[in-house]
């Protein structure tokens, strides 16, 4: 091997390196609670997570409340030469028609209504939050 052809060894090396590494699902149990709880505004404890399928870059997974709710959610998440990088949960709650017959509860009472948000900006009406 001569000297002129390190370089270009070395970036076929980090090319193959990112192009592996990006392809790679990094997705870890603690990163979807966490991202899960600051989607649902509800700490860990407040819910469970099933039903998880990974599918090349996106996990996608059921969160269910303690107080009946359940929610269809996923996250994207790779491995780079940055280190690990998880996207924010997107969850959207599933009608009770929609959930899984095991989800649902024939005695459930109905969902408290929540409070109106104390304020109502661009993002959150963006989001349909408001």
């Amino acid at each position: 091997m001569t000297h002129s052809s390190t370089p270009l060894l070395l970036a076929l090396l980090t090319a193959a390196a990112l192009a592996v590494g990006c392809a790679s699902t990094a997705v870890t149990d603690d990163a979807i609670v966490t991202n899960t709880s600051r989607a649902l505004g509800l700490p860990p404890s407040a819910f469970t997570i099933s039903n998880r399928a990974d599918s090349g870059v996106q996990t996608t997974f059921i969160a269910r409340t303690d107080g009946g709710r359940t929610y269809n959610c996923y996250v994207e998440g790779s491995v780079s030469v940055v280190g690990r990088v998880v996207s924010d949960a997107i969850c959207q709650e599933m009608r009770q028609s929609d959930a899984p017959a095991s989800a649902r509860r024939s005695n459930a009472k109905p969902a408290p209504v929540p409070a109106p948000a104390p304020a109502c900006n661009a993002l959150l009406r963006a989001a349909g939050r408001c």
